[in-house]
């Protein structure tokens, strides 16, 4: 059987040779720690859990849900306002399958078969195949640490900003953990206006946000609205991944082209999803900050405990990963990654698997109990692998 071509890019190699290596070890009696994967480990608030139960056990709410519920809109409109500073008509509001729905299909209502699409190198994965499924080019911008992981606009030619159609951007980032200044969003605003090219930022770890730093919306600058959208999430935040609860926000052109693309591959956010949704926006905000807490003292314990064992790495700003450079003597982060994994037991993900630029790093994301990450210290030092 012979399949499409586009297919060729889409395989997540390392993914699926981690896994199966950390069976193996499994299976011969190892002790296995995983932060490879940013899947929350901690659970929804119980007033969220009790809406979804409620709403669950009524029967009409198992039809399609064709269109999101006004509660869900005016909620989510509300939301950006209190939190965000962002007025929105409801024209410019639109519920997601999660945020990589969006980013999946995002480049197929904006990119034509052979047009630009610009992302950051390295990117979260979607980043890449959302425009490879649209048979888009893709310009990768290097995130580099000495321009603090943020990308340099000025370092796009005018030849290719010209053929680009969408530039897909998020800060606070995964996989580095920077957070971009006031300045490069107002130079992102100027740089789409010029070059009429439409923006898509992903701020799904807004909440995340370390050390009484604060994140806003790109929405919140002069003009974005012109030009693009935001992704926002309510995963990370209220720890609901499972639910797939994100937004689409902002140019009301580019959202309904959106829920048109959308129309023809799904019937929409499951209702109780959305009314849990509603739940997670309105009701106490504790679970928010405690979850914030949660992952700062994980980052603490883990910066703080490599480096008490010569491993040296930048305490992140944000997000729930550490985004860590290799030890001096390998070569390359998948031969650290898989050395670590079969000498510790530890699973990392190697940097350049999120592209060439992430070479020379791995993510650690920080998905385990604070025991748990001690353990990972001391499993690294008695290892001897530094």
């Amino acid at each position: 059987m012979i399949f499409s071509k586009r297919m060729d890019g889409l395989a997540s190699a390392i993914f699926s040779q981690l896994d199966e290596k950390k069976n193996g070890l499994i299976k011969e009696g190892m002790e296995v720690i995983n932060f490879s994967i940013g899947t929350p480990d901690l659970p929804p608030a119980p007033h969220i859990i009790k809406v979804l139960y409620e709403e669950a056990a009524k029967v009409e709410n198992y039809r399609y849900a064709v269109c999101d519920t006004t509660e869900l809109v005016e909620t989510v409109i509300e939301w950006y306002k209190t939190r965000f500073g962002v007025v929105l008509e409801p024209c410019e509001v639109m519920s997601l399958i999660g945020s990589q729905d969006g980013l999946a299909h995002i480049a197929l209502t904006l990119a034509d078969p052979g047009d630009t699409v610009i992302i950051p190198d390295p990117a979260y994965p979607i980043f890449t195949v959302g425009p490879a499924i649209a048979c888009a080019k893709l310009h990768k911008v290097p995130l580099v640490k000495e321009n603090s992981f943020i990308m340099d606009l000025e370092s796009i030619e005018p030849s290719i900003a010209h053929d680009t159609k969408l530039i897909i951007v998020s800060y606070p980032n995964n996989p580095v953990t920077s957070v971009a200044p006031d300045s490069f969003y107002e130079k992102l605003v100027w740089f789409a206006q010029r070059y009429d090219i439409a923006v898509v930022h992903d701020n799904a770890y807004c909440e995340l946000m370390f050390d009484g730093r604060k994140c806003g919306s790109f929405l919140s600058f002069k003009g974005a609205k012109d030009i693009g959208i935001e992704f926002n999430s309510l995963s990370k935040s209220h720890n609901i991944p499972g639910c797939r609860v994100s937004f689409a926000l902002g140019n009301r052109r580019i959202i309904e082209q959106l829920k048109i693309l959308k129309s023809h591959l799904d019937y929409g956010l499951f209702i109780p999803f959305q009314k849990a949704a509603v739940a997670a926006l309105t009701g106490s905000q504790d679970c928010v900050r405690k979850t914030r807490e949660t992952y700062q003292r994980r980052r603490n314990t883990l910066v703080n405990g490599l480096a008490a064992i010569g491993w040296h790495m930048d305490k992140p700003p944000a997000t729930m990963f550490v985004w860590a450079p290799i030890p001096a003597k390998y070569k390359s982060s998948i031969e650290f990654t898989f050395d670590l994994l079969e000498r510790t037991g530890v699973i990392v993900v190697p940097g350049s698997s999120f592209g060439e630029a992430g070479e020379g790093y791995v993510r650690i994301a920080l998905v385990q109990p604070e025991d748990k990450i001690l353990r990972a210290v001391e499993l690294i030092r008695s290892s001897g692998i530094l």
